[in-house]
């Protein structure tokens, strides 16, 4: 019951993340679910890619909000917000990728982890 509990958080949280990169036009939403491969870190990669640094800075501050907003959770780690070419917003179970476009062609986290169920979801 507890593992399950879990998991219903870190899929809330997912969605709640998913929401904020909607709000700000985050580009080709796609969510890793990462549960079922045992070598993974986290539940969750959310990963979207945006135009410009200024829109990756504001993306992230979106997805910080919202999960504060609604959960009261502060990001375990965060990184790259100084460059705004990728940035790591950690939540343990859900880790979120934001990307430059040409940033996420590069670094091809979706196909890293190609075992992973993944599903889109359209911007806002």
């Amino acid at each position: 019951m507890v593992k399950n509990k879990a998991v219903q958080e870190s899929t809330r949280i997912s969605e709640i993340v998913i929401h904020g990169i909607q709000e700000k036009k985050g580009n080709e939403i796609v969510r890793l679910d990462l549960r079922n491969i045992h070598s993974s870190v986290a539940d969750y990669y959310v990963v979207c890619h945006a135009t410009s640094s200024t829109q990756v800075k504001a993306i992230a501050q979106s997805v910080e909000e919202e999960i504060f907003k609604a959960l009261k959770l502060e990001p375990w780690r965060k990184e790259g917000l100084q460059h705004g070419e990728w940035v790591l917003l950690d939540y343990v179970d859900v880790v979120v990728h934001i990307f430059k476009t040409e940033k996420r062609a590069f670094y091809g986290i979706e196909e890293l982890w190609g075992d992973a169920e993944i599903q889109a979801y359209q911007s806002a």
